[in-house]
């Protein structure tokens, strides 16, 4: 991800997180931290971003910060293909294990991780949309990866 892909992923969240969508300034933050401790991706198909995610690895275990694909593009492999950046990302800076928050109603998003390997660790209660959904917490041990 570089500077010009962050308008159109403020749009991306717009669309695909109206109630709380990330700022401008906590992109901007979070490239900040490239490559030191940040590693953000994105997927582009004719021109327009589709879809990024992103990694926060500063040492130890690594947290996938976010992970986004549009709507007409989701099915098709992008949320998979920059999943697996992330994990690359991480097993380089080796990382023992990567965590990450993922709603519990998003079924499609819960498939894609677990075929990846990560399980779930516990639930966050409350943790989206002003307390009305969970969130599990997932892990991969990388080592078993």
């Amino acid at each position: 991800m570089r500077w010009w892909d962050v308008e159109p992923a403020l749009a991306l969240e717009r669309v695909l997180f109206p109630d709380d969508p990330w700022s401008a300034e906590l992109f901007w933050s979070e490239l900040a931290g490239w490559p030191e401790t940040r590693h953000y991706v994105v997927a582009v198909r004719g021109g327009a971003l589709v879809g990024y995610a992103g990694l926060s690895a500063p040492a130890g275990d690594a947290d996938v910060q976010t992970l986004a694909v549009a709507p007409d593009a989701q099915g098709r492999g992008v949320g998979r293909t920059l999943l697996d950046a992330l994990l690359a990302e991480a097993a380089r800076r080796g990382a023992p294990a990567v965590f990450l928050e993922v709603r519990t109603d998003n079924d499609p998003a819960l498939r894609l991780y677990a075929s990846r390997g990560f399980e779930r660790i516990s639930v966050r209660r409350g943790y989206y949309d002003g307390g009305r959904v969970d969130a599990a917490v997932l892990r991969k041990l990388m080592s078993s990866a």
